[in-house]
């Protein structure tokens, strides 16, 4: 089928934004490709050094001739999801050497668990630390030793910012390597179920210990459709990860052979052979537009609204936030996933998951398949499915049929019209919201406004019993220059007890929400933030609001409010305190929220 008319008007509308950006981008790329094999460029010294600790495979690399490739990991074993890295050197190593070449981890980045820092002062480091990622891993590949790259990552803001780093050292090939989803624990609805009983009162710590523990149990990626696994589907979506490699289960034979597999395959697209991939050709503006319809076609996190403009910022593309509510005019949503729907990933990866949703958009004409990805020319390779044969990978056609149509549904039968994510506009600021789990009553709201200045507020007023009626709840310096801009996650039992109730409620905040949130309107990401004198610093309590996701606005309906001073706040307390000293810098000079709160592109 022809490429979908709105795919193709967004696509050449980014590629017009972004031509000068994107020249001088590649032009700089072309460059330091042109220079060669990076080993060959340094001295007898350097490569001593860079070699020393090699043992068996220092001739290889002193000869010069083999492919090197570099490790970027974010291993640590406090991430479930990350825990699996452990070994993965180990396993690259080995397969490297018998493919001929050498493989050496570069170094490693940060990667903080927001699930441990939900609701703590942790989390006001969590969006910058994708730019301390991608500052990292740059420092790694900074030694200029390496034809090509895996980024061991999964997680939040790991991927973002390894992609940031990936792009900025674009001449290289890489290939982003995952760990895999958890299996399956305590139903997430149960979990959130608990949660809930936990705010009224009705179960006690023990009862929400038992039942988070049962959920978040073994290694991997946790089982919800948040940002990790929304992270792991925009891989595939972009051609970044191998077909079929996302939601393979760590420990598994499968997930050991696919590992194998990327380093054998790093080592073939690099300069020295005959098929070259540097990231700089993969990651082009049909890869960002094949991304943006995978993560409405998914219900996928709001998160990545953040994300993927900074992404692209360092590969030379212009996302704005047009784009994506222009794509989820026309992406129809085919999974439902928790918090969307009851099933894991699990579920959605049995059900025929990313193979199917990516053969069936493709048919549909919603998605580039004239792309370059790292497994060779052409999105219809992700259509394919990883099969173990004799000990190692083969593809085969991956599934043309939902195996369950309550979790994953063809384009022409989807399970609403439009995508998960929704643009909002108005005197307000410039928001977003996801509304894929929101139910259609639910997406217009007009009463008066209470406005906090921190989610504890909001807790405190819930446990006093002042919400008795419908309101918008206002969480207000909460933006990157505010505190960072941490997840305000922690309100969503205490806004959905409130729904429970039968009220209507919303939240309107400069701040973000985890991709686990969705039942509650929530207008995030709100800008300009409070902390720049936006207009959310402008509202009182008690002034009608209107959030509208049907229209797309969120807008004070009180007379003068335009005309009035902003309020400030006492800021001070967000300077210091686990680690906050340290981002002083970041705070000052972080971009606005629409472009991806970025401080390093």
């Amino acid at each position: 089928m022809p490429l979908h008319e709105t795919v193709a008007k967004v696509t050449q509308r980014i590629e017009d934004r972004s031509a000068e950006m994107r020249s001088t981008y590649l032009d700089r790329m072309r460059r330091a490709a042109e220079e060669g094999p990076r080993r060959a460029h340094l001295t007898c010294g350097n490569q001593a050094h860079a070699y020393a600790a090699m043992g068996a495979d220092k001739d290889t690399l002193i000869d010069d001739r083999a492919p090197n490739i570099g490790i970027v990991t974010a291993y640590n074993d406090m991430l479930s999801a990350h825990q699996p890295f452990e070994r993965y050197p180990d396993v690259i190593r080995a397969a490297a050497r018998s493919a001929g070449g050498t493989a050496q981890v570069a170094g490693g980045v940060p990667a903080m668990c927001d699930g441990v820092t939900q609701g703590q002062v942790g989390m006001e480091l969590s969006l910058f630390s994708r730019d301390v990622i991608a500052l990292a891993a740059g420092v790694a590949l900074s030694h200029n030793t390496y034809d090509s790259a895996l980024y061991l990552g999964v997680c939040d803001k790991i991927v973002p910012g390894l992609v940031i780093a990936a792009a900025t050292f674009g001449y290289i090939p890489g290939l982003f390597v995952p760990a895999g989803p958890m299996v399956s624990g305590l139903p997430n609805d149960e979990k959130a179920k608990v949660r809930q009983q936990f705010a009224t009162g009705e179960v006690g710590r023990d009862a929400l210990m038992k039942a988070e523990m049962a959920s978040y149990h073994s290694p991997g990626t946790c089982t919800f459709y948040g940002t990790a696994n929304s992270n792991q589907m925009l891989m595939e979506f972009m051609g970044l990860h191998l077909p079929g490699s996302s939601f393979v289960n760590p420990g598994t034979p499968l997930r050991e052979a696919l590992t194998v597999t990327a380093a054998e395959r790093a080592l073939q697209i690099t300069a020295l052979g005959n098929d070259y991939r540097p990231v700089c050709d993969v990651l082009d503006a049909k890869a960002f537009v094949n991304g943006m319809v995978g993560l409405m076609a998914t219900g996928g996190s709001t998160n990545l609204v953040l994300h993927l403009p900074a992404m692209a910022r360092a590969a030379g593309i212009a996302l704005e936030l047009e784009d994506f509510d222009d794509l989820s005019s026309v992406t129809p949503l085919m999974a439902k996933v928790y918090p969307n729907g009851l099933a894991d990933v699990n579920h959605f990866h049995a059900a025929g998951g990313l193979q199917y949703m990516i053969g069936n958009l493709l048919d549909e004409g919603l998605l580039h398949d004239d792309v370059c990805t790292v497994a060779g020319d052409g999105l219809a390779r992700y259509a394919q499915e990883p099969k173990l044969k004799d000990g190692s990978v083969v593809y085969e056609d991956g599934p043309s049929e939902s195996q369950n149509d309550k979790i994953l549904r063809p384009a022409s039968s989807p399970f609403q019209a439009t995508g998960g994510l929704r643009q909002l506009h108005g005197n307000l600021g410039h928001g977003m919201m996801k509304i894929s789990a929101v139910a259609p009553e639910r997406r217009v709201i007009e009463p008066p406004a209470r406005v906090f200045q921190d989610q504890d507020s909001v807790k405190a007023a819930f446990k006093n019993g002042e919400f008795t009626s419908d309101t918008v709840i206002v969480v207000r310096f909460q933006g990157p220059k505010s505190n960072g801009m941490p997840e305000l996650h922690g309100l969503t039992p205490t806004l959905a007890v409130l729904q429970d109730r039968g009220l209507k409620v919303a939240l309107v905040t400069d701040g973000r929400m985890s991709g686990a949130s969705g039942k509650v309107p929530s207008a995030i990401h709100v800008c300009p933030e409070a902390a720049d004198g936006g207009p959310l610093a402008k509202l009182r309590d008690g002034d009608l609001v209107r959030v509208d996701a049907v229209a797309g606005t969120v807008a004070c309906l009180a007379e003068g409010f335009e005309d009035r001073p902003a309020v400030t706040a006492d800021l001070s307390g967000n300077g210091h305190g686990v680690g906050r000293e340290l981002f002083a810098a970041f705070r000052a000079n972080v971009g606005l929220a629409s472009n991806g709160a970025g401080v390093v592109v």
